[in-house]
């Protein structure tokens, strides 16, 4: 069988922040700074969205549907698209028009639920589905957790829910001598399989793309393709956030040029591109894969620290999901909406120390100036948010 490549794009738009005081609390429940949310959108539409699908839609056309894609759109992403930016669903229901690409379930809210409360989890996946399905009329069977966060408790929740194939990452620390480059499964419930991301690989186009200390700079799609011919093993996942390709690595770099070029490369190299359920219908898992602590696609240690790694963050997580309950009891769609956007990823990145330190917040997409101060702010929201929800059930 012919050496495969597995192309997955992850979709996201978040929501940010307005700058929230102190003295707004219980009188401005407003919390999103709608400016930038919408210039950011406007920004990555002229910039990422558009000529990027433009670009795979050429490449599928030219390659008569042998080009194989998959994303995952996150529901703040499509929350957004149809405020701001209806156009831009409409290019990916061309995309989808094709009957090439695959649409990957994921939490509604690229939120870290499944850390905490298992039935917001199972709320926002089963929210993200009924999306998927209302929009291109299909249900998911396989899944990309927030971050590609997994573990063996999260993958049996989601193969309960009827999901096939768990997208994640190819971390050393659980593969050890192992390659990602294989279909593996869960080892709780082994009728999972685990696709996993080829590090090296994904990072070389996502990380080091645009970087001209790199001794492989430039990259070329030709370049890139002897590589991928190199690889051992069946599958080569290949996984990264769509906002690389024109938006973290600007289009003058060149970026959208290798993305059109790639797919003629690798068919002509006598490789082929399969979506995640093609891959899994065509592989067979080698083995089963323990993975007893969560991890995610972040860092050396590919641990959920970024999100999780200090006080700061931790009294934020928890206080947030504290209020499952309350919100359960009070049943109030506008909190409940609230509540998912809170529960964004970024917000308790942005309070990373390690990280900050290091520059790598710094270079997100980033609104605050330190850690502290987004800390303050995310908690000024909550604590409006909060007296909302007690509100509501002392009304009850």
């Amino acid at each position: 069988m012919k050496k495969s490549i597995c192309l997955f794009f992850h979709v996201h738009q978040s929501t940010r922040l307005r700058q929230y005081r102190f003295f707004d609390i219980g009188k401005d429940s407003h919390y999103y700074d709608d400016f930038a949310n919408r210039t950011a959108l406007r920004k990555m539409l002229d910039n990422c969205y558009l000529p990027a699908n433009t670009a795979l839609l050429e490449a599928i056309r030219a390659c008569k549907g042998k080009l194989k894609v998959a994303f995952a759109i996150t529901g703040s992403a499509i929350d957004q698209f149809e405020r701001y930016a209806p156009e831009i669903m409409d290019s990916f229901k061309a995309l989808a028009d094709t009957g090439c690409v695959e649409f990957v379930g994921t939490t509604y809210n690229h939120s870290l639920a499944s850390l905490s409360s298992e039935s917001e989890f199972r709320y926002q996946v089963t929210k993200h589905r009924t999306a998927m399905e209302n929009l291109f009329g299909y249900s998911p069977k396989a899944f990309c957790n927030t971050e590609l966060v997994y573990s063996d408790a999260i993958g049996a929740s989601l193969y309960e829910m009827g999901f096939e194939t768990v997208l994640t990452e190819g971390a050393n620390n659980i593969l050890g001598w192992k390659s990602p480059n294989y279909v593996y499964s869960c080892d709780t419930e082994p009728r999972l399989n685990l696709l996993l991301r080829n590090i090296s690989l994904s990072n070389d186009v996502s990380s080091r793309f645009s970087n001209r200390a790199w001794s492989e700079y430039p990259l070329t799609a030709e370049k890139y393709c002897g590589w991928l011919s190199a690889c051992d093993g069946d599958v080569i996942n290949l996984f990264m956030d769509y906002d690389n390709f024109g938006g973290k690595h600007d289009k003058s770099s060149g970026i959208l040029d290798f993305l059109s070029d790639l797919p003629g490369r690798v068919l002509g190299a006598g490789m082929q591109f399969l979506t995640p359920s093609q891959t899994v219908s065509k592989l067979r898992s080698v083995c089963t894969l323990p993975v007893e602590t969560a991890m995610s696609w972040y860092g050396d240690e590919c641990d959920v620290s970024a999100w999780l790694g200090n006080e700061l963050q931790q009294e934020a997580f928890n206080k947030l999901y504290g209020l499952a309950e309350k919100l359960a009891i009070a049943g109030d769609p506008v909190l409940w909406a609230d509540f998912g956007r809170l529960q964004e990823c970024e917000n308790l990145y942005y309070m990373n120390t390690r990280f900050f330190s290091d520059g790598e917040v710094a270079s997100y997409i980033n609104p605050y100036p330190t850690p502290y101060e987004a800390f303050i702010n995310y908690m000024n929201v909550l604590s409006d948010f909060i007296i909302r929800v007690n509100n509501v059930l002392a009304e009850k």
